[in-house]
């Protein structure tokens, strides 16, 4: 199923137009107007075998000879219902038949380049008897006097009788000169005339045909070319029931050849269309592929074929290894054009069209390709953006299965973050268990984690330069990237007081991240005594497991604490006050949290070694340490311990 939304999303009405403007013929224009991605292989094998060959007999240089078949479609159109046709119709058959038997020499000339392609010139008729026959009856437009003995004779006296009435009419010029208005021959109602004085009128016997238009001027047929002319008209009455009677039997001629000419037709179109294939795809250096029957993706050195050779080329894999792809980066890094690509040349591949990749590409089919790229917003229907999104991302999740190819961008955007990412989450995990092939760009560090973990599920990046902080439009696979906000605001000239105020919030934010307790880190910046504590929490996780809720007690600096809202562990720094805030230490940050939102996991005696035992190392700077002693030996005039403002967030 491909949907019209998603062919235009893809720009794949672009390349068509560009396919059918290559095309020479109206029968031709026809078939690439029609052209859509199959989903059987057998079809698609057959069609990119044709373009293969034609790409070929393009770069061979050779000139091929393609009938533009001007009238033939409505002649033929007209085949069978006894129409007699005009010489004009029948010399525009002719020319056609010329090039049929022009293209069936050519494709037998070339049947080493184009084996499949040249096999099909051998339906085509340049149908010989019809052709000499036309040969022989019409010429320039009009019926030759070879076309029948009867013809021949009555032109032999229609041009007789002509002569007679061409020199009669000279010398009525020069016998009533005097009397004439110019010395002209002229035609009116089919006659031949003379331009006489109305005054003189009588010095000229004859017919009066026509006068001008003030009168003066009178046009006669003298009388000594009257019975001429009558005999002429005979002649040339005699002349027109022959030319219907030729006509007639060529137009019956013709008929009696119709299946030829239609499949000549059908051919002709053919291979226009095949040609115009090979011409695409030599627009944009398109390659050949391997086409196989499992649903996959792997792209070598890929570029988008309406951005030309200023496009970076892609390597990018989608199928047995993973079967999602989340890709990641700065905004203009290139992540919208990397999903355009997989899915246009995937498009391509289906049409039987090559592919600007390296030889060694391959593509599987799919049945369905869905792409929600961010331009879906139907005024029409009074959606917003994230209301459209949504209405694609339903279509997804119905036609989701082992044959989809699903393009996502910017998951999680237009609505409430929290939200989007939880939705967007739960989308990609519900396409993973269909099996349906998915490429999304993210910005949220919540999704690249989900790839990370999952398996099946592959996080890549767009490149991007640290020192220029421009793009380099290459993918990175098995990397996840940054947005690099911060850096191009600060480039662009933000405010330094705005930029610092943007990385407190990020970082508050990151705190409330949902994190498992596989992903804290040994090396937390609270130092080794925190990663103790948290592996002896570890080591008696199967005594607390269902075990319940604990009693609330009081607690203690030193007490390890599991903190709910962040879903990790951390170290009491000061107990409980008035209102039940406690500071607790989490990875070298001390944050303030409601006791009603902590549970005790260990108990400082089970921690550390002695009641005396010296907090200040779990707490404090190795530098503060230090001060701290000096002072407990004397007083030092300037020294001060400081705390950090922002220690009890």
């Amino acid at each position: 199923m491909m949907h019209e939304a998603t062919l235009k999303r893809l720009e794949y009405d672009k390349l068509k137009e560009r396919l059918i403007g290559y095309t020479v013929s109206p029968a031709g224009r026809l078939l690439a107007e029609r052209h859509l991605p199959s989903v059987q292989i057998r079809q698609i094998q057959a069609w990119l075998s044709e373009t293969e060959e034609a790409s070929a007999l393009l770069a061979s240089g050779a000139s091929i000879p393609l009938s533009a078949m001007e009238g033939i479609d409505p002649f033929l159109a007209l085949l069978g219902k006894g129409r007699i046709y005009v010489e004009q119709e029948l010399e525009q058959l002719l020319t056609w038949l010329a090039s049929v038997m022009q293209m069936r020499r050519y494709m037998a000339s070339k049947r080493g380049i184009a084996p499949i392609i040249a096999s099909y010139a051998d339906s085509m008729h340049d149908c010989p008897e019809l052709r000499e026959e036309l040969g022989r009856c019409i010429r320039y437009g009009s019926l030759t006097d070879q076309a029948s003995a009867a013809l021949a004779e009555i032109r032999r006296h229609r041009y007789a009788v002509e002569d007679k009435i061409s020199r009669k009419m000279e010398a009525s010029l020069s016998k009533y000169k005097s009397a004439l208005q110019e010395s002209i021959v002229s035609k009116r109602s089919g006659r031949l005339v003379i331009a006489v004085k109305r005054e003189l009128r009588k010095q000229v016997p004859g017919t009066v045909w026509d006068e001008s238009a003030s009168g003066q001027t009178l046009f006669v047929e003298p009388v000594d070319v009257a019975d001429l002319q009558v005999e002429l008209r005979q002649w040339e009455a005699e002349e027109e029931r022959e030319r219907t009677v030729i006509l007639s039997g060529l137009s019956d001629l013709a008929d009696a050849h119709e299946a030829e000419l239609r499949l000549n037709l059908e051919a002709m179109a053919s291979f226009d269309f095949i040609m115009a294939r090979g011409k695409l795809s030599r627009s944009y250096d398109g390659q050949s592929f391997q086409l196989t029957d499992e649903p996959l993706i792997s792209l070598s050195q890929a570029r988008h074929p309406l951005l030309g050779e200023s496009a970076v080329p892609l390597d990018v894999e989608l199928g047995p290894n993973w079967s999602q792809l989340i890709i990641t980066g700065p905004n203009t890094g290139g992540k919208t054009a990397t999903l355009k690509t997989i899915g246009l040349l995937a498009l391509l591949a289906q049409s039987g069209l090559l592919v600007p990749a390296r030889e060694g590409s391959r593509f599987g089919i799919f049945h369905t390709i869905i792409a929600d790229l961010g331009d879906g917003q139907s005024l029409e229907q009074s959606l917003s953006t994230f209301s459209s999104h949504i209405r694609v991302l339903g279509e997804m999740l119905e036609s989701a299965g082992p044959r989809s190819l699903l393009l996502l961008d910017e998951l999680a955007a237009g609505t409430d973050p929290g939200e989007g990412i939880a939705l967007s989450i739960a989308v990609l995990e519900e396409l993973h268990h269909r099996r349906a092939l998915t490429a999304a760009t993210t910005h949220f560090n919540e999704i690249k984690q989900y790839a990370s973990r999952t398996k099946g599920c592959m996080n890549a990046r767009m490149a991007f330069d640290p020192e220029t902080l421009l793009p380099l439009y290459q993918l990175i696979v098995g990397e996840a990237g940054e947005s690099h906000a911060f850096a191009i605001a600060r480039r662009y000239g933000l405010p330094e007081r705005v930029m610092q105020r943007a990385e407190q919030l990020a970082a508050k934010r990151q705190q409330s991240v949902t994190l498992s307790q596989d992903e804290l880190s040994s090396d937390d910046k609270a130092g080794h005594t925190e990663a103790q504590t948290e592996a002896q929490v570890k080591n008696s996780s199967k005594k607390e497991e269902g075990a319940g809720k604990t009693a609330m007690q009081p607690l203690q600096a030193g007490d390890a604490v599991w903190i709910y809202p962040l879903k990790r562990l951390g170290i009491v720094f000061r107990p409980a006050d008035a209102r039940g805030e406690v500071i607790v230490q989490v990875q070298g940050r001390k944050l303030a949290f409601n006791r009603k939102r902590l549970k005790l996991s260990i108990g400082r005696a089970e921690l550390y070694p002695g009641e005396d035992y010296d907090m200040s190392i779990v707490f404090d700077s190795k530098e503060n340490r230090k001060l701290r002693k000096q002072l407990s030996r004397k007083h030092v005039e300037g020294l001060v311990i400081e705390m950090k403002p922002e220690a009890f967030e």
